[in-house]
């Protein structure tokens, strides 16, 4: 048995079980902590840059003069981007090796320089000189969130890749439950910019379609802390060689297996795919509308205005970036307080106390005028934001083998971008139906949430299938 297994940090670590003795080659083997951190802190970074276009995104465009009944236009783009880019990155992921940088890394390499790029570029939308609504404007800052979210889910995909490649059943919920932890925490970071640079006496208001300095600063700072933190795990963490792969996921490496087309994997997926994407399409539907209606509801429900360039709805803006910081907070705790405790027996369980947590707090931010007051809602959409997602990748990969990992992480990112699309399309239809409200689109998000916490029932795999860690008794 070769006992080189990976490297962090320049040392060799050789695995251990939960026991702390070597596990039997056939069987992932338990991590170091460090190890774990290693490969979950760069999503710290990575979600800078969502939270940022999340949270500041539909004030960005209606900000430039975008019309609120044609927003969701500009809200398909970065789900069908990732549609498209998720499947391809972890197909030819699984097709890639590097000794130096290995299987998922180079894709890191390649998209982090570019989103930091995107992200500069993206709040300079209105200040060259288009004109406030021009069509320009808008097309310019629609590329920009294209190319922001393209080179984003490059990024994003190899963290999540190599949990899937390297952790075993034992500390899958830990390991997505930190990288869910961090990806909040950068969220945390990221959205209380724009409210901490105003704080500090930089411009919160410009003139009429161009975005406040305020905002511009956030993009840029967390451009450089994107790359900073992608370097780190690039340099830290060396994923496991072909023949070590294939030896612990008792993959025949002299077999000779034809490589499917993403349609085959796709017809072949296993069934807790399917269940899963089933409960996602309410969940993830009910996000988009938060991303892109929050910033108004508060405006108007808070603020009691509509108007893009008063002083109040900035502020909205700025207050629904601590709001999203609130947000990412409760999702840090409870991520290290309760997910990362739970166990792999009971994750249907908490995949439904998830969704009635994100069920009320929409519901309560529709309900609720005063700015301090949201802070409550804000919590329980935190939680929820985690635990449906470290829930659906932990449920979803424990029914993988280890062949085409990539392709089917890939594929099943679609799951999450398709609700998303969805919610777009027929918010051309909902928003004039129920007034032109945009906190009746948070309403019509919590109900989504109570749907989702019914659609769990769907889901029949629930538990571990593979690579449970042999401990001694």
């Amino acid at each position: 048995m070769d006992d080189k297994l990976h490297v962090v940090s320049g040392k060799q670590q050789k695995p251990k079980s939960a026991t702390g003795k070597h596990q039997i080659a056939n069987s992932l083997p338990s991590l170091s902590m460090k190890t774990i951190f290693a490969m979950t802190f760069g999503f710290f970074g990575v979600n800078m840059a969502f939270s940022l276009q999340s949270s500041q995104m539909g004030r960005i465009f209606q900000t430039i003069g975008a019309n609120p009944t044609k927003l969701g236009f500009f809200f398909i783009l970065p789900p069908l981007a990732g549609m498209i880019v998720q499947p391809l990155v972890g197909k030819y992921s699984d097709l890639t090796w590097s000794q130096r940088y290995g299987r998922r890394m180079p894709y890191l390499i390649i998209g982090a320089p570019i989103a930091a790029l995107v992200m500069i570029l993206l709040p300079n939308a209105g200040s060259f000189g288009f004109g406030y609504a021009s069509l320009a404007a808008l097309l310019f800052g629609a590329i920009a969130i294209l190319f922001m979210d393209l080179s984003s889910n490059v990024c994003m995909q190899p963290f999540k890749m190599i949990i899937g490649d390297m952790v075993n059943e034992d500390q899958k919920d830990l390991a997505w439950s930190w990288q869910q932890s961090f990806s909040n925490l950068g969220g945390v970071v990221a959205t209380v910019f724009p409210f901490f640079l105003t704080m500090i006496g930089v411009a919160n208001v410009a003139k009429q379609g161009e975005v406040p300095l305020s905002v511009k600063l956030s993009f840029y700072i967390g451009a450089a802390i994107l790359l900073v933190t992608s370097i780190y795990t690039i340099m830290s963490v060396k994923e496991y060689d072909p023949e070590t792969y294939a030896r612990y996921h008792q993959i025949d490496t002299k077999k000779h297996e034809h490589k499917p087309s993403l349609w085959t994997l796709l017809k072949k997926a296993p069934r807790s795919f399917w269940e899963v994407s089933v409960v996602q399409l309410f969940d993830w539907f009910a996000f988009q509308y938060l991303w892109t209606y929050a910033t108004g509801a508060i405006a108007q429900n808070v603020w009691n205005t509509s108007d893009t360039a008063s002083a109040g709805y900035q502020a909205a803006g700025n207050w629904y970036g601590i709001l999203t910081c609130v947000q990412s907070l409760a999702a840090v705790i409870w991520g290290f307080v309760v997910l990362s405790k739970t166990s792999p027996y009971k994750r249907k369980f908490w995949f439904r106390v998830g969704l009635l947590a994100g069920a009320a707090g929409f519901i309560g931010v529709f309900f609720t005028h005063d700015q301090y007051l949201l802070i409550l809602p804000f919590c329980l959409i935190g939680i929820s934001y985690l635990t449906m997602q470290t829930e659906a990748f932990s449920i979803f990969t424990s029914s993988l083998d280890g062949k085409n990992e990539g392709a089917y992480m890939g594929l099943f990112n679609c799951g999450i971008c398709l609700p998303q699309i969805i919610a777009s399309v027929a918010s051309f239809a909902i928003f004039p139906l129920i007034g032109k409200s945009m906190p009746g689109m948070i309403l019509v998000a919590g109900i989504a949430m109570l749907l989702g916490v019914f659609a769990v029932a769907v889901i029949k795999e629930d538990t571990p299938q593979r690579n449970l860690a042999n401990k001694d008794k």
